[in-house]
């Protein structure tokens, strides 16, 4: 556990964030032409690549890398019982006050006990109203008619989808005790406050797994999945002093909860939660069973079919905060004396500038440093110059590698503003096309982190591309 750090000491800020991440084509603010939506935003090209590549490398961790975890894709709308059963109709509420004066709504549990005991507004010292609950799940109507009969909810979790299924996924896939189920899918929270960029939003996705496990072994599967998932940041390269444990205390567990423990990450505005790992004991099976009238027992058929309600180990992250998290994590300034030059051709557009210098020899770059594995490009190919068959070179070797990489191609300005741009956009590996390239087939393989070159041959490139994903480190 690393929780000795109390303050942000990285270079990003929620500023600096969210302006590269519209420059860049990452975040868009919803609906930005009328004005914008509050709690909604869109993914431009960069931000769904990270984004669909943070989802597959879970996914891949989760399932693939587990033999005794399975997917799951189930619906957004669900039979209302369900969210009856699972306590959200009645307890899916926040505390909720208005200032009479500046109108601003804040939730009670988030301002001062001071301001709430003496009913004033932290911002205008207005009068504040009186506390009420105020649930968080969105409503709606299906069928022709809007009445009662046709009132349906938008998930405000992917968990319960994976409970009614339990039964389903043991019978059809033979899945026995202790087994885990997985699902990435959008959901619903009105919140009443939405605010650090894409932080806390209305709309957005979850990672859940669902681990079902014996009465009794619950603690030591609980401690293991903790374990696991803390690995799982180490590998994806965080900053690791960047995170700790939080452990919910008495007041904090929800009604379902065991025991739980939340990753936090210390964002730009502190430290935050990002992802929940809950021991939610045989709650949601119990209440199932007693409001859909349905056994929801395990039957223990390698033990004299022993029967009891499973419980549940839950890990639950959020993929768009998770993406936050990345852009934070990954956010870098630096200022660069030289860029490295080894065996690759000098000069650029202009012909002035060393090769990789962008026409200073002592200049300041912004770079995302995102895992490989993640990264929204993983490979841009550069022609030095547009002219002489270096641009038709580069395209053939970017047609070369599209098939296993995720690729860009640049041909636009001096060969230092391009690579600026890459690493503006974090894609860790650079190749430039030259004229030694129409020599003798070799090019420029630029590593992001270090901005080290190297001559590579483009019939080699693809294998070492493969060797540098799978050996990253991140040295800074």
């Amino acid at each position: 556990m690393s929780d000795h750090i109390t303050e942000y000491q990285g270079s990003a800020t929620m500023d600096k964030i969210t302006s590269l991440a519209k420059r860049r084509g990452f975040v868009f603010q919803s609906s930005e032409i009328y004005g914008g939506q509050n709690g909604a935003w869109d993914y431009g090209p960069l931000g769904v690549e990270l984004k669909n590549r943070i989802a597959r490398n879970w996914w891949k961790e989760m399932t693939q890398l587990h033999d005794d975890i399975v997917g799951l894709d189930a619906a957004i709308l669900m039979h209302p019982r369900t969210w009856e059963a699972s306590g959200h109709v009645e307890n899916f509420t926040d505390p909720l006050v208005d200032c009479r004066k500046c109108k601003t709504r804040f939730r009670a549990d988030q301002i001062p006990p001071e301001n709430l005991a003496a009913k004033k507004c932290p911002d205008c010292g207005g009068d504040l109203t009186d506390t009420r609950k105020f649930n968080l799940m969105f409503k709606t109507h299906i069928g022709a008619v809007e009445d009662e009969a046709g009132i349906i909810y938008l998930r405000p979790e992917t968990a319960q989808g994976i409970y009614v299924n339990y039964k389903n996924i043991i019978q059809s896939n033979r899945m026995k005790i202790p087994f885990g189920i997985a699902q990435i899918g959008k959901a619903f929270r009105n919140e009443i406050v939405t605010k650090n960029f894409i932080f806390r939003t209305c709309e957005f996705e979850q990672m859940e797994m669902q681990f079902f496990v014996k009465p009794g072994t619950d603690v030591e599967w609980f401690n293991e999945w903790k374990k696991r998932r803390w690995a799982y940041y180490e590998k994806l390269g965080v900053r690791m002093d960047s995170l700790r444990w939080h452990r919910h205390g008495p007041d904090e567990l929800a009604h379902y909860a065991k025991d739980a423990y939340d990753i936090e990450y210390l964002f730009p505005m502190g430290w935050k939660e990002l992802e929940g790992v809950h021991n939610r004991s045989n709650y949601d099976l119990t209440r199932h069973t007693q409001y859909s009238g349905k056994d929801l027992q395990y039957i223990d058929q390698e033990n004299n079919n022993e029967r009891y309600i499973p419980f549940i180990i839950e890990t639950s992250a959020g993929l768009t905060r998770t993406l936050l998290m990345l852009l934070c994590d990954a956010y870098d300034e630096e200022k660069v004396i030289s860029e490295k030059n080894s065996g690759s051709a000098e000069g650029n557009a202009s012909g002035d500038t060393p090769h990789g210098t962008g026409g200073s020899a002592d200049d300041w770059r912004t770079v995302l440093r995102f895992h490989p594995a993640v990264a929204p490009v993983t490979v841009a190919v550069l022609p030095l110059m547009k002219k002489d068959g270096l641009a038709e070179l580069a395209q053939d070797i970017r047609s070369g590698l599209k098939e296993d990489f995720a690729t860009d191609y640049d041909q636009a300005g001096a060969i230092g503003r391009r690579y600026r741009r890459q690493d503006e956009a974090g894609t860790p590996f650079c190749v430039t096309v030259d004229y030694e390239s129409k020599e003798n087939g070799t090019v420029t393989l630029r590593f992001r982190d270090s901005m080290e070159q190297i001559r590579v041959h483009k019939d080699e490139l693809a294998k070492r591309l493969y060797q540098e994903i799978k050996a990253y480190k991140r040295i800074k």
